[in-house]
């Protein structure tokens, strides 16, 4: 019985880290496209440009919205073809 309850933390450990450094892996990555985002649009339209509001707002949206930002950048003439549905 000791035994099997040694096991049994032993392997809850293992799945807690695990999970862990899944997670630690997505934010890390998510941290990332923030990161780019930001640099592009600052190298893009000008660090005057980007503003508080467009900042959080960046560092708020969830992966799929970055992005889909990370891929519009790309053809956008001014800050606002990047944040528009």
């Amino acid at each position: 019985m000791q035994q099997g309850m040694q096991q049994g933390l032993q392997q809850g450990k293992q799945q807690g880290l695990q999970q862990g450094l899944q997670q630690g892996l997505q934010q890390g990555k998510q941290q990332g496209r923030v990161e780019i985002l930001l640099r592009q649009l600052e190298l893009k339209f000008g660090p005057a440009v980007v503003t508080a509001v467009d900042r959080r707002r960046v560092e708020q949206a969830d992966s799929a919205t970055l992005q889909r930002w990370l891929e519009k950048i790309l053809l956008a003439s001014t800050i606002e073809d990047v944040f528009a549905c």
